[in-house]
This record gives C-alpha cells, sequence and structure tokens, in this order.
C-alpha cells in the first residue's frame, strides 16, 4: 500500500472526471467528423465534364451545348446545367467559350445582331464579342469572354471550369 492513499472524495472526483470526459469526447467527436468531412472526401480524378457533343461533328461555326454534372456544396448535391459556345479553328483547335457576357452577366448569343454579323451579341446592353471572345472595343463589356478548358475523350467534348481566354492576345 501507498503512503497517500486516496479518499473516497479523491476516488469519486476522478472517477466523474474521467467518465465526463468520455462523454464529452463521445459527443464532440461526431461533431468535429461533421464538420471536416468535406475536406477528408476523397475528390474526382478530374474537373472535367461529359458532353454529348461529338468531336467530329464541330465545324467553323460556334454551337451553343448545354451539358450537365453534379456539383456537391458540403453535404448538399445539386444538377448544374451549364452552356458553352464550341467551335473548331482555323488550326483545327477546340474552342469552347462562357456565354456570359462580361459586362453584367447576360447571356451572349452567337450571329443574333443584323447590324453585326458573325459576332457574339449581348442583347442587354448592346455587348459584342468577336469570334474568339475578343470584346469589341468601344461596346460595354471590359474584357473578353472566358473560355472552357477542353479535353477529348472517346470522341466526345469534355469541358472544365471556366478560365481567362487564352485565345485572346
Amino acid at each position: 500500500m501507498s503512503k497517500d492513499p486516496v479518499s473516497r472524495r479523491q476516488f469519486l472526483n476522478y472517477t466523474l472526471m474521467g467518465v465526463g470526459g468520455f462523454m464529452a469526447a463521445g459527443t464532440l467527436m461526431p461533431m468535429l467528423r461533421f464538420a471536416i468531412d468535406p475536406v477528408l472526401e476523397a475528390k474526382a480524378a478530374g474537373d472535367f465534364h461529359a458532353t454529348k457533343l461529338k468531336v467530329s461533328e464541330l465545324t467553323g461555326k460556334p454551337v451553343r451545348i448545354d451539358f450537365k454534372y453534379e456539383q456537391a456544396d458540403g453535404w448538399h448535391k445539386s444538377d448544374i446545367t451549364q452552356t458553352a459556345w464550341v467551335y473548331k479553328d482555323n488550326k483545327g483547335e477546340i474552342v469552347a467559350l462562357s456565354p456570359t457576357c462580361k459586362h453584367l452577366g447576360c447571356t451572349v448569343d452567337w450571329n443574333t445582331s443584323k447590324q453585326h454579323p458573325n459576332e457574339f451579341y449581348c442583347p442587354c446592353h448592346g455587348g459584342r464579342y468577336e469570334k474568339n471572345g475578343r470584346n469589341v472595343p468601344g461596346t460595354p463589356p471590359s474584357a473578353p469572354l472566358d473560355a472552357f478548358a477542353t479535353k477529348v475523350k472517346g470522341g466526345y467534348l469534355y469541358l472544365g471550369k471556366p478560365q481567362a481566354n487564352p485565345y485572346v492576345k
């Protein structure tokens, strides 16, 4: 036996502290796991989304395509539909442009203005873009259209996230 025996009061104090700590850990661990779970989740192998467009069907004329993918925001998953204008340039490279006007976020269309044919036109405030997405000087947009990263897989077009337009120099 030790020289300093544990009193009944100390024993109960140690026991209650241990049980209370165990219960607190059991309560806090699920909350901590819930908070950091999205960080620990394995991400997809790439940020490219499949479209239904075959690359062999692309020409020099911009074509509007809609593509869908599932987006996870924390624990909420939703289906997102995005649009892109896609065509092949003179070098045969695939160009995919965002339809969102850089002026106020309206949607641009290809070849819809009778006064300015073969341009992307924003009907909201008369914004105009050249075929490669460059904004026409003297019109409201202050920057070129964003471009999607592109990838071909199995003959179909895959689009990534919009980024600064690399086709405008």
